[in-house]
């Protein structure tokens, strides 16, 4: 496994250590508290900046400014005005995309390559909300009652949207929240992680340069015991749209009943990643080792839980655990870099934890293991990519969400009994299968119990393809038409007209 070298770090334009207000009504303003938090590099402990830390006092003055802008000037503004407010902030994102990549990397971590790579999806989501938001519309229904009753349907956005996002994409989490909303007339609160809350902010001085009218898109960052909840919980928030873990998505739902709000979850996985032995190996090993080690495993729908047919168990699994010991482990500004830190200390610590308790349990490590932490990543959170073999079904590592680098490897015979295992997870989010059999993939990907299944691939995504999970991992889903409806109320109209 070979390690960057410290490499200069340039002061980023919206991270060089200075003060961040939040966006409300189309103001910058501090705290109602006036607190702050700090943010920093992940990999250098170095300070990015210092942020308002909001609470309940500026999430009721976020969502009051979201629903006077919603029940006035807003919900006066055509669809085609509402595609050219998408069209121009995409333009601006695809102008400012390297200083956007830039900022994800240092505030969560992310290699540079992975947060440039993700210019198409973050551009193609922008214009395909663009493209949605001209294509909204009822249905003319022929109904069965006596006489002469015209009924028709009409799409109507949902309200106040209560947008709350994690920190492991924060460009393309910001997207997937705000652009539905604006595409179909509602107002959103937009809550970021307090891990990486400088991109959202970011965004949301792009969106007022778009033209998009004050109170339509705040900003609001803050923790999320506090604004979160607030946020969560608020009687004038009409949805909330959350990304995150399973436990604070069950807090949510608790939070909504309220005034029963919309809720649409996108929550954790343990997702199975199933190889059997006529798969493309050449291909799989990179693929099923990047559907982990990619964003150093902070990823919900990474394929963790590694289900490989027994013939070629020991081949497979070994040349997973070569691959990732080759993996090039720094600081995400470096081009070379392959895996980033994790997230924070915290983070750091609960991976670590689960490393620990693999080898308690008897799996065995046959790549990394433990934390990094000479020359250039002694200040930083780093963990090598770490490969388990010997992994039981029962095991702790092979049944919760670790959220880091780490693949627990496990072994199948009986094709019939996979299924049963795959799917006994809390879980179903996203999976994947490896095989040159058309019709085992068909099948297998049939009874797989999760929202995608991704054959021969993994974490493809594309703005039209929907995204949810099964089970624990959330119900709604983002991208495709599917993810517009969620931000749509359909009322029945009914007229006598003779």
């Amino acid at each position: 496994m070979a390690v960057s070298q410290a490499i200069p770090i340039t002061r980023h334009p919206y991270a060089d250590g200075s003060y961040k207000k939040m966006l409300i009504d189309g103001k910058w303003v501090d705290a109602a508290s006036g607190k702050t938090f700090e943010t920093h590099n992940p990999a250098t402990g170095e300070l990015l900046a210092t942020v308002a830390e909001g609470d309940a006092e500026d999430i009721n003055r976020a969502v009051a400014a979201a629903r006077r802008a919603f029940e006035g000037p807003w919900s006066k503004v055509k669809p085609f005005e509402r595609q050219n407010m998408l069209l121009k902030l995409a333009e601006l994102v695809e102008a400012n995309f390297e200083e956007l990549s830039q900022l994800d990397t240092l505030d969560m971590g992310a290699p540079i390559s992975r947060t440039r790579g993700n210019r198409l999806r973050a551009l193609g989501m922008l214009r395909y909300y663009a493209g949605q938001a001209t294509a909204i519309h009822g249905e003319t229904i022929e109904n069965s009652l006596p006489g002469e009753i015209f009924s028709y349907t009409l799409k109507e956005p949902i309200g106040v949207v209560g947008a709350i996002i994690p920190w492991n994409g924060p460009l393309t989490a910001s997207i997937w929240k705000i652009g539905p909303a604006i595409a179909t007339g509602c107002a959103v609160v937009l809550k970021p992680a307090e891990e990486s809350p400088l991109t959202s902010l970011r965004i949301g001085e792009l969106c007022m340069e778009a033209g998009i009218p004050p109170g339509v898109v705040n900003v609001v960052p803050g923790y999320g015991e506090t604004a979160g909840a607030a946020l969560a919980s608020h009687p004038d928030v009409d949805k909330v749209a959350f990304t995150g873990s399973h436990l604070t998505g069950q807090s949510i739902i608790r939070a909504s009943a309220g005034n029963l709000k919309r809720v649409s979850l996108e929550l954790g996985g343990k997702s199975p990643d199933i190889v059997f032995a006529d798969a493309d190996l050449d291909a799989a090993v990179p693929g099923a080792a990047m559907a982990v080690f990619a964003n150093s495993g902070q990823i919900c729908s990474a394929g963790t839980r590694l289900f490989v047919e027994q013939k070629v168990y020991d081949e497979f699994v070994g040349r997973v655990a070569e691959f990732g010991k080759k993996l090039q482990v720094g600081n995400g500004l470096d081009p070379n870099t392959q895996i980033g830190p994790l997230v924070s200390q915290q983070q750091m610590e609960r991976v670590s934890g689960y490393l620990d308790i693999g080898q308690k349990e008897g799996a065995k490590a046959l790549a990394g293991g433990g934390r990094l932490t000479e020359g250039a990543l002694s200040k930083g959170y780093f963990v090598q990519p770490t490969v388990f073999a010997n992994v039981q079904d029962n095991m702790r590592i092979a049944q919760e969400e670790i959220f880091g680098p780490v693949i627990s490897a496990i072994s199948f015979k009986d094709p019939e009994e996979l299924i049963k295992r795959a799917n006994a997870t809390t879980f179903g989010l996203g999976s994947g299968v490896w095989t040159t059999n058309v019709s085992k993939a068909h099948q297998v990907a049939k009874a797989l119990r999760a929202g995608s299944v991704w054959v021969n691939c993994y974490q493809a995504m594309d703005p039209a393809v929907p995204f949810g999970g099964y089970k624990m991992s959330g119900y709604g889903r983002e991208s495709g038409k599917q993810h517009v409806e969620e931000y749509l109320n359909v009322k029945a109209v009914w007229i006598k007209t003779g």
